[in-house]
C-alpha cells in the first residue's frame, strides 16, 4: 500500500510555505503531517531503502521534534570482535533524526553529526530516540540516544540540520 502520496503534499495556504507551522519556504512539496501514524511512518521512511532493507531500521514514533526507530542486531550487524558496527549503529541515529526533524517540519536534512559510541551492546534489539533541543528558522539542533533491550545506553549523537 502506498500511502505516501496522500499524506505528504497536503494542500498549504500558500504555494510557497511548508505545510508546517513554520513559514520557512518550501519549493519542493514534501512535508510530514504532525499528526502522522506509525504506519503512515513506515509507508513514508520504507523508501529510505539503505536504513530500512540494508540495515534493518524500523520507524517506531513520531512526532514534531521527536522520533523513535528500532533495529533488531542480527549476525551482519557485528564486526570481527562480534560487537555491533558503529556504522550501523549511525545508520539508526540518522534514521531517528530523519523522522523528528521531518514530522511536522518543512524538509530537514543534517548538515553535521558527531557520535559518541559509549558502551558494547549485549542485547538483541537497538532503540534510539531524538529530540529536537532547538529549532530556529533554518538550522535546528537534535539529540540522538541509543539503548539496547538491556537498558544500557550505546550512543550518543548530537546533530546540527538544515531546513
Amino acid at each position: 500500500m502506498n500511502i505516501s502520496h496522500d499524506i505528504i503534499n497536503q494542500p498549504t495556504s500558500d504555494e510557497n510555505e511548508c505545510a508546517c507551522s513554520s513559514s520557512i519556504p518550501d519549493k519542493t512539496g514534501f512535508s510530514i503531517p504532525a499528526d502522522v501514524t506509525t504506519e503512515q511512518l513506515k509507508d513514508l521512511f520504507g523508501g529510505d531503502l539503505f536504513a530500512t532493507k540494508r540495515v534493518g531500521c524500523v520507524p517506531v514514533k513520531g512526532a514534531k521534534g521527536y522520533g523513535v526507530a528500532e533495529l533488531e542486531i542480527t549476525e551482519t550487524h557485528r564486526n570481527a570482535l562480534g560487537n555491533v558496527m558503529g556504522g550501523a549503529i549511525f545508520t539508526l541515529c540518522d534514521f531517528a533524526l530523519a523522522i523528528a526533524a521531518n514530522v511536522g517540519e518543512c524538509p530537514t536534512i543534517s548538515i553535521q553529526s558527531s557520535i559518541s559510541y559509549l558502551r558494547t551492546s549485549h542485547g538483541n534489539k537497538l532503540t534510539a530516540t531524538c529530540t529536537c533541543d532547538k529549532s530556529g528558522r533554518h538550522v535546528a539542533f537534535y539529540t540522538v540516544r541509543v539503548v539496547d533491550d538491556l537498558d544500557v545506553e550505546v550512543a550518543l549523537m548530537t546533530v546540527t540540520a538544515y531546513r
